[in-house]
């Protein structure tokens, strides 16, 4: 069978991640549709609106790349190892049909910058090594890049500010470039720890005229075509409603709430924002971009969602969720029921978890709701529905 994208890893059967790649793409559309459709078959759709998909590019849709690095320090591997026991699994995707056409000409100097470093790919089998990760982002806007290394202890340190130089010359559209410490051999993508080695600590993006900010260690959705369709249909959902107080919960760099509260004010509303975000730098990035569009009445915080919910007594008339694949939890949605905001608006990563919460939300109805295609080829998607008070 044809595929949807050429694709010679997935001929070859080195990499699965795209599993659906011999489907056509009407075809991935409507079987997600009929997914979410069943996960909310319990719930009353007496005034549910459904708007069509929302689709994406699909190739060359993503943002960033995540690279395992195996090999050796003198070749290394860039891409994935599907047996971490085994490093000769390790499978180099520098040629992978999602990325930006730009990054085929950078992996090739990143791994002459791995060997000129000394950085010994980590082996999980032996626990040995250095280098577990490459995490390379473009700005759709600017065409400029950030780069993370993550090791797992600081040791490299003095080489990788010896090659530096050298490294920036080759690749001048390199403008942030960090490294992260993962000390522990486990399944873990980043640390704790970041240490930056550029004076410039973020990449400016822009969805819908509306400035963000991709920093290291800050939440970005990689795939920008479909973000900037998602924020903005969330942005004219809220347009014509009644609204002046505005919670935006797990908010990362503010996408959310940043459209809805500008959109708002540019309408002479007075609108005041929080924003509620775990991650101190997603939070740092959310309050550059309040700053540039001259926000008034924005408070981004980082701090607990559902800790921050659950101590309010005051009442937001627009409630913007955004919660991880495990969604809000019985608890929080519960609360949220009670408290009652006129409004909720819920975008989800996981169908199956926002059903279950929707089910505690029964002081509301759906209103309007959309799938947005944020990972093709997957059987994964985003939604976003629109919940209003029962009168």
């Amino acid at each position: 069978m044809p595929l949807t994208i050429p694709c010679r890893h997935y001929q070859q059967q080195d990499c699965r991640s795209c599993q659906w790649l011999e489907k056509p793409y009407a075809q991935q559309l409507a079987d997600k549709t009929a997914h979410l459709q069943r996960q909310l078959a319990a719930l009353d759709q007496t005034a549910l609106v459904w708007h069509s998909p929302y689709a994406s590019p699909l190739n060359r849709f993503r943002n960033k790349a995540k690279m395992a690095v195996s090999g050796t320090v003198e070749r290394p591997v860039l891409g994935i190892v599907p047996d971490p026991a085994n490093p000769q699994s390790a499978v180099d995707l520098c040629d992978c049909p999602l990325y930006p056409t730009a990054f085929a000409g950078v992996f090739p100097i990143l791994k002459d910058f791995i060997a000129r470093a000394g950085l010994t790919p980590y082996n999980t089998a032996k626990q040995k090594g250095e280098l577990k990760y490459i995490l390379l982002t473009e700005s759709r806007i600017s065409g400029e890049l950030m780069l993370r290394f993550v090791l797992r202890s600081d040791n490299k340190l003095p080489l990788i500010r010896r090659e530096l130089s050298a490294l920036r010359a080759k690749l001048p559209q390199l403008k942030v470039i960090s490294l992260n410490i993962q000390p522990q051999h486990a399944a873990i993508l980043e640390g704790e720890t970041e240490i930056l080695l550029t004076e410039q600590h973020n990449l400016a993006e822009s969805f819908n005229r509306i400035p963000l900010f991709i920093r290291p260690q800050g939440f970005f959705q990689t795939n920008p075509v479909v973000a900037q369709g998602l924020y903005g249909t969330a942005q004219q959902w809220i347009k014509p409603l009644p609204v002046r107080g505005v919670w935006d919960l797990f908010c990362g760099v503010g996408g959310f709430g940043l459209h809805c509260a500008h959109a708002l004010q540019q309408q002479g509303k007075k609108v005041e924002l929080t924003g509620i975000e775990i991650a101190p730098s997603a939070i740092f990035a959310a309050g550059l971009s309040a700053r540039q569009l001259n926000l008034k009445n924005v408070s981004f915080q980082s701090l607990d969602a559902a800790q921050f919910a659950l101590a309010q007594k005051q009442t937001p008339d627009l409630l913007i969720v955004n919660p991880p694949r495990r969604g809000l939890g019985a608890q929080l949605a519960q609360f949220l029921n009670q408290l009652q905001p006129h409004f909720i608006l819920y975008s989800s990563c996981n169908a199956v978890s926002m059903a279950k919460d929707l089910t505690f939300l029964t002081n509301y109805h759906m209103q309007k709701i959309q799938l947005f295609d944020m990972f093709p080829h997957t059987a994964h998607y985003e939604v976003l529905v629109l919940l209003t008070r029962c009168s």
